[in-house]
């Protein structure tokens, strides 16, 4: 106890947790009880080597607060109050979280490190990218790269996606988004213990893969660190800072379970954009998303939320967007044929409001991977041990014929067309693209739509499978390079459907197969839209080409009338996703002309996209 004495100090205010100062720290907690204390343990060891009480003259209504003199290397704490241990909810890192899945820990307290804040950014600054230039790549932090084949020296960790980052550039993501990787006990308790996770019950044997619970979320996890020389804390700012300077945002999954307090949720987003340079976050469950909205230091971040109905954002240019699986329902009913999706498809594909940006996935955490989404019509879900109970009973999905893996040349074609017809109407319309990782080359969770509990192959990402399903991600890459060269697919404001510029055409317009004449009967599976290259411009900043883009998602194939083109321009096929063997795509300046100016029999379950040059 020596070793540590509580100073007299007269600064009025810190902030919450701990504040290394010259000769010490300072701690602040918030407590309703009587009584208070630090309490300190070396390293390792079990048995407390210091209790001291935060003094009554150090308490601000809830809020105890102390100043302590000495060496706090190699240190860790916790707060008893009452008699009962309890973590401190601003830790910045806890120990004895280091090794995933470990049993043996999930009964302990967690107790918080005390880090010096002396990280070099080397003026390193989040990126702010315009909605209209992102595409995201989502990612969880263990299964990126956990399996062998993914060749990374450190696998499953933060340093493992930095070692993956040549990849994510060549693939042409501007965003990766971080499944949760704050603090979190993975090892999951019976029902109705979770929120004391400390009591004698004993694990169910699941591990909760995923992260979507409540934790420690000041502090990143420590089991997604390597261990080797760096501390998770410093391993997640090596990562971030190398995505910054290759050109690539950071956005972070935040979890709240509804128990917080909106002025802990605010300190918890203030900290990592102060502290981390997090670009984002995507904000999951019970946020108070208009208090975060409206808050001033976080004007320059983007914030991801379910739905801003109602809320308006303050601070610079748009930056809320709206993250839900609207798109998704939609698109896959379009893409397999329902009725009456048609008026769906001109408002997905538009959709892009002037409030704030639209985050579009055709596949993500919950449900079908996209290659799932074409090989099943029924969940899967056995493996998680719960009568296949679990999980969203609605994928919208069609297995091509075969239900599950199948080497049928028709039904193995049928789903690469269905791919592709799904990339297209994820790229090609005005909201942000999001590719869950994997997807781009096909990966497959054998039809669990709810993979929560599974850490395993059935989660982790089998690189081999890039070089099995090369096309897919070929296709992909190219959808990618093609939507950021054209920016009459991903426009700053949503498309009018006016000719506001006076130059004979509108932005966009639709068309049935009939030019001009679009048709939105309920049994109407087609639909043809056309834009106008003048409303925007080329990634090298010269004007835009114009494109018509015919869907034809029916089982029977249909004849379009293409819309004239000024004089000297011809219509050109830039990408027909029924031409398996060259995968649908035309080399850019090698694009196939028509013979046939007027007219296109589009086959069944087809998108071509035509270039006006």
């Amino acid at each position: 106890m020596e070793k540590y004495t509580v100073v007299k100090d007269d600064r009025r205010f810190y902030p919450m947790g701990v504040t290394v100062i010259d000769g010490g720290a300072h701690f602040s907690v918030v407590s309703k009880s009587e009584e208070c204390a630090l309490v300190l343990f070396s390293r390792g060891r079990k048995k407390p080597d210091a209790k001291i009480c935060f003094p009554l003259s150090g308490r601000i209504g809830d809020v105890w607060n102390m100043t302590v003199s000495g060496d706090f290397t190699g240190m860790e704490y916790c707060y008893e109050a009452d008699g009962v241990l309890k973590e401190d909810p601003y830790g910045k890192i806890f120990t004895g979280r280091e090794t995933w899945g470990n049993f043996a820990q999930v009964k302990n307290i967690p107790r918080a490190g005390i880090l010096p804040e002396t990280y070099d950014w080397e003026g390193d600054a989040p990126l702010e990218y315009p909605y209209e230039n992102c595409v995201v790549y989502r990612i969880h932090t263990r299964g990126f790269t956990r399996h062998t084949s993914s060749k990374v020296k450190n696998r499953g960790c933060f340093a493992g996606i930095q070692e993956k980052i040549p990849y994510l550039q060549e693939l042409g993501i501007t965003t990766v988004e971080l499944m949760p990787a704050t603090e979190f006990q993975e090892v999951m308790m019976p029902e109705g213990v979770m929120k004391n996770p400390y009591e004698k019950d004993e694990p169910t044997g699941k591990l909760n893969y995923w992260g979507f619970v409540a934790g420690q979320r000041m502090a990143p996890k420590a089991s997604y660190c390597s261990g080797k020389e760096k501390h998770p804390a410093d391993e997640l700012k090596d990562l971030i800072k190398a995505l910054h300077k290759a050109g690539l945002e950071l956005i972070m999954d935040l979890f709240f379970d509804g128990s917080e307090k909106p002025a802990y949720a605010l300190d918890v987003v203030r900290y990592w954009a102060r502290e981390y340079h997090v670009d984002g976050f995507h904000l999951i469950g019970f946020a108070p998303k208009e208090l975060l909205a409206r808050d001033p230091y976080l004007s320059r971040i983007k914030l991801w939320a379910d739905s801003w109905e109602g809320i308006a954002g303050s601070g610079r240019g748009k930056r809320l967007a709206e993250y839900n699986d609207g798109f998704e329902t939609d698109m896959r009913r379009l893409l397999k044929g329902d009725e009456d999706q048609i008026n769906n498809l001109v408002y997905r594909s538009r959709r892009n409001p002037k409030g704030h940006g639209i985050i579009n996935y055709m596949a993500n955490v919950n449900g079908f991977t996209l290659m799932d989404m074409v090989s099943y019509d029924r969940k899967h879900n056995e493996a998680n041990g719960e009568n296949n109970r679990d999980g969203v009973d609605y994928n919208f999905s069609w297995n091509c014929g075969v239900e599950g893996p199948s080497r049928k040349k028709k039904v193995v074609e049928m789903r690469r067309k269905q791919l592709r017809n799904a990339v297209l109407l994820l790229t090609l319309s005005q909201g942000v693209p999001l590719f869950m990782a994997g997807d781009e080359f096909g990966r497959t969770k054998s039809g669990n739509n709810n993979s929560y509990c599974q850490d395993n192959e059935m989660s982790w990402i089998n690189w081999n499978l890039l070089n099995t399903n090369k096309d897919i991600y070929e296709f992909i890459k190219f959808a990618i390079e093609f939507r950021k060269k054209h920016g009459v697919f991903h426009m700053a404001q949503e498309p009018r459907i006016m000719d506001y510029l006076g130059c004979g055409h509108p932005d966009v317009s639709y068309h049935g197969v009939k030019a001009w004449c679009p048709e939105f009967e309920n049994f109407r599976r087609q639909l043809g839209i056309m834009y106008c290259g003048k409303y925007a411009a080329k990634a090298d900043g010269s004007q835009d080409d114009s494109f018509f883009v015919a869907y034809n998602m029916h089982w029977e194939p249909h004849e379009f009338s293409l819309p004239n083109l000024p004089k000297g321009k011809k219509w050109h096929v830039a990408i027909n996703t029924d031409e398996g063997s060259r995968n649908g795509i035309y080399e850019e300046g090698r694009e196939m002309v028509l013979e046939k100016q007027k007219h296109f029999m589009v086959p069944s379950r087809t998108i071509v996209v035509f270039i006006g040059k």
